[in-house]
């Protein structure tokens, strides 16, 4: 079963089974009619049932229960217990993820921040696609790990984060739901782990009290679940035998395990491979099968009393509609008769079904049924419609040539009554009767009208706050991406029944080794301005270029190009004429931008100016394989960081680990860095040549090989090299070594980027050489101070650095260095891959001294 949409748009507002206003009725009809985007998604290959697929999706239109499951990360969700409820239950199943997972680390790329939610979003929208439950978020933003929920919800602006958890409430309408999350705090704990479980057991009942939130009810109702519970589980109690102990009168006892002959998966495997689209992460997970057991400790409502039954005395069918119990006998009687053979033969006995689903008062039950049972009577006729764009992005304002296919692969007599571009309602002219198994095609030339908004995750489109994106419409507020609004509806004739599928425009082309690849078509300006690098570092008064890439998204665009300075920063030229002969032409444009003695730090910003029109947008393209290709509009501004800096040393290998910015960082500031692959490391001859060696974050825990050269690396250092090893997670690590000494990494962390730092000696060439480090090159750090801190140490390696969380005690292991031989080995924690490539300055500073080690005393 496939039963979510992408691209959904809330579920039911509803007051009283009435609509409240024009806008209401429209945004229902919005959701009514987006019912083909799970089959015709704009992210990926069409989806394409089999028979079993439709047969439970017979069964799943018998059940009228839902789930909400509440956690505070992408990855936080049980996506066994997802699956059990969504596979096995048939209920309808949402995660909701309080954040985006932004302040994360990356294991795939270098995207960190918001462009790593992006990622994460995706990754967990495909982990629904998996496991058949739906996605929802707040406009909370990861902002890094927090030691304590107090901490967190003050970041978050705790109101108006509840408000979004009891807007999701309101608008899902869940029966049960579920905490990943006790709202105990104890050390250790992720403080939004907490956090996250306090608000949702705030919200439990709040989201029935009409006074709370008064403004949601424009376009919802209240609504009271009828369970809360804690998906608890041994690791809450320290181990399996203490939970063993545990008195579990109140909790409720489940195998998840359960294995489906009709798809040849259980739950396990299914959950395994929907953790394993967390790949940022690195989670991916084998599968397992057989009897698991998971516990939900009752926390508010009645307990039921049959353990393994979670909507025990709930009404999960038909009958809690008014008026409708008589079409759960008449689904029964198409499940009873399917025909896996010949699916079409159940469409007729659908429709009837469907006239009374649509017969019935506007509730949420209503709205998904009619959804999912549109997706049945399509897929049981093997329908096919698609939209293919030309290209898959054009400006507004603009045309596009967009190809169309219709197909019915059953004998079922089906008529296309209409084919419709939106959002302009242009009628494409195609039309006809789709003939058993024939193609139906045609090319159209559409305009996009000059008004219709530029395609980027809205929760990017406004200035947040570090813990807060600026979501100024509700009606967006929670849902996983911005709303697709350039479909074509394919109004089709079925029997005597019409019905409108809409599919987002695509688009699509073949890959000599990938085979059909699809894309979103996005909408975007007519040109975009791409500085070449988001920080530039001046370290004098010497002049810099500054690389532009212009690249036209409209043919025939001309315009002057100009870069606007903060204040003492000089620009020349003042501008240049661009003019573009070809649609996707790219041009380099160079600028020579220089600070004077009493420059400040600021931003400087690329436009472009066209027939009056201002385009300032930079684009941002994420294309991974797992993942749809993204496509993030964001201002046209790189920061410019006039900094008191010396540096030595001049030639640097770096060995990637996890993906990070600090090797062009280094660029920035005139060393040459060579990106040096493991398999090039024969012998330690190879890095006799550098300056200094720098081990990229989480070198050891991804690098599988790095043990083996783990002893070039050592030697490298004894004869006089410098070797800088950035942080690791404590578990995962593919060498038993890290250093020339013993040299053990905990899990304690920084958190506060604005905790006061202690040098405990002064006098290290570390803090001096050739930068001479005072208190004030830690003001201005982002999100924290650093993470996985050494825990124990060898005598040889002198930490140099203390500083600690508000109210803890002092941590020393976040920078240790060593005299190995005639070199030196650093290990630091310090977060240099956030600090980098924002343009702190005294990172750079400090990381700069760390490479000048090897220098000392050098001619």
């Amino acid at each position: 079963m496939r039963f979510r949409s992408t691209k959904q748009f809330l579920t039911l507002p509803l007051n009283k089974g009435r609509f409240m206003g024009r806008q209401l009725a429209k945004i229902l009809a919005i959701i009514c009619c987006c019912v083909f985007q799970v089959l015709w998604s704009s992210a990926q290959e069409p989806q394409r049932f089999a028979s079993g697929e439709i047969f439970e999706g017979i069964q799943k239109l018998r059940v009228l229960g839902s789930a909400l499951y509440v956690a505070a990360h992408p990855d936080d969700e049980n996506t066994r217990l997802i699956s059990h409820l969504a596979n096995d239950l048939k209920v309808h199943t949402t995660y909701l993820s309080l954040t985006r997972g932004d302040g994360g680390q990356n294991l795939i790329g270098s995207e960190i921040s918001e462009l790593l939610g992006v990622i994460r979003t995706q990754e967990l929208l495909q982990a629904r696609r998996v496991d058949h439950g739906e996605q929802r978020f707040t406009r909370a933003n990861d902002f890094g790990f927090s030691k304590t929920p107090d901490e967190t919800l003050s970041i978050w602006n705790e109101k108006e984060i509840l408000s979004d958890v009891v807007w999701a409430i309101r608008t899902i309408q869940p029966d049960i739901i579920i905490n990943r999350f006790t709202t105990q705090a104890s050390e250790g704990n992720h403080g939004h782990h907490t956090a996250s479980a306090m608000l949702s057991s705030d919200a439990f009942n709040k989201a029935a009290d009409a006074l709370i939130f008064p403004e949601q009810l424009k376009h919802t109702s209240t609504w009271q679940a009828s369970r809360l519970f804690l998906n608890t589980s041994w690791w809450f109690y320290g181990s399996r035998e203490k939970f063993d102990q545990v008195d579990k009168s109140n909790m409720a006892e489940i195998d998840i395990g359960g294995f489906n002959s009709i798809t040849g998966w259980s739950n396990t495997e299914i959950a395994a491979k929907s953790r394993s689209m967390h790949k940022s992460q690195g989670f991916g997970s084998g599968g397992s099968r057989g009897t698991e057991r998971e516990y939900l400790e009752l926390l508010s409502g009645n307990k039921p009393i049959d353990k393994s039954d979670l909507f025990e005395g709930i009404d999960i069918t038909w009958n809690r509609v008014p008026g409708a119990s008589h079409i759960d006998k008449m689904l029964a009687e198409i499940e009873a008769n399917f025909d896996f053979q010949q699916p079409h033969l159940s469409v007729k006995s659908l429709l009837v079904v469907r006239r009374e689903i649509s017969s019935l008062d506007e509730s949420v039950w209503k709205f998904r049924k009619l959804k999912e049972i549109n997706i049945i009577i399509a897929q049981a006729m093997g329908l096919f419609v698609e939209a293919d764009a030309a290209v898959y992005h054009v400006a507004a304002g603009d045309s596009v040539s967009i190809s169309l296919e219709a197909i019915n692969r059953s004998p079922i007599p089906v008529e296309l009554l209409q084919t419709q571009f939106q959002p302009s309602a242009t009628d494409l002219q195609l039309v006809g009767d789709l003939k058993f198994n024939t193609r139906m095609t045609g090319m159209r030339k559409v305009l996009i009208p000059m008004d219709q908004p530029q395609t980027t995750p809205y929760w990017l489109d406004q200035e947040g706050t570090i813990g807060m994106y600026h979501v100024e419409d509700q009606l967006l507020r929670g849902l996983p991406e911005t709303p697709k609004t350039v479909t074509v509806r394919f109004a089709l004739k079925v029997y005597e029944d019409t019905i409108s599928y809409h599919t987002p425009v695509i688009y699509k082309e073949t890959d000599p080794v990938k085979g059909e690849v699809y894309r979103p078509f996005e909408i975007v300006p007519p040109v975009f301005v791409n500085i070449q690098s988001p920080v530039y570092i001046f370290s004098n008064t010497e002049e810099k270029s500054v690389h532009v890439n212009v690249k036209g998204a409209k043919s025939g665009v001309s315009g002057s190009l100009r870069l606007q300075a903060p204040a003492g920063w000089t620009v020349s030229p003042s501008s240049t004429d661009i003019k573009f002969d070809k649609l996707g032409e790219e041009i380099h444009a160079q600028f020579s931008v220089m600070p004077s003695i009493l420059a400040e730090d600021g931003v400087l910003s690329a436009e472009f100016e066209t027939e009056g029109r201002r385009c300032d947008q930079m684009l941002t393209e994420i294309t991974y394989d797992h993942i749809p290709a993204q496509t993030i509009l964001r201002g046209s501004d790189a920061k410019v960081v006039h900094i008191d800096l010396k540096t030595e040393g001049q030639r640097i290998a770096y060995i990637h680990g996890a993906g990070d910015d600090v090797a062009s960082s280094l660029q920035q500031i005139g060393y040459a860095v060579d990106i040096l692959p493991l398999e090039d490391i024969v012998n330690t001859e190879v890095l006799r040549r550098y300056d200094a060696v720098i081990l990229g974050i989480r070198a050891y825990n991804t690098l599988d090989r790095i043990k083996f050269i783990q002893g070039y690396l050592f030697d490298y250092v004894e004869e006089g090299g410098t070797l800088i090893t950035q942080y690791n997670t404590s578990n995962g690590l593919n060498a038993e070594q890290l250093a020339p000494y013993a040299l053990k990494i905990g899990r304690k962390r920084v958190t506060d980027e604005h905790a006061e730092v202690t040098f405990l000696n002064a006098e290290h060439p570390a803090l001096n050489s050739p930068n001479k480090l005072f208190p004030a090159d830690f003001d201005g750090w982002v999100q924290e101070r650093g993470l996985y801190f050494a825990d124990t140490w060898d005598p040889a390696l002198e930490p140099l650095l203390s500083m600690s969380d508000p109210g803890e005690e002092a941590l020393t292991g976040g920078l240790l260095v060593a005299k190995h031989g005639k070199g030196y080995f650093v290990y630091t924690g310090l977060s240099f891959f956030r600090q980098l490539p924002d343009g702190v300055p005294g990172a750079y500073r400090l990381f700069v001294n760390l490479i000048a080690l090897g220098q000392n005393g050098k001619s």
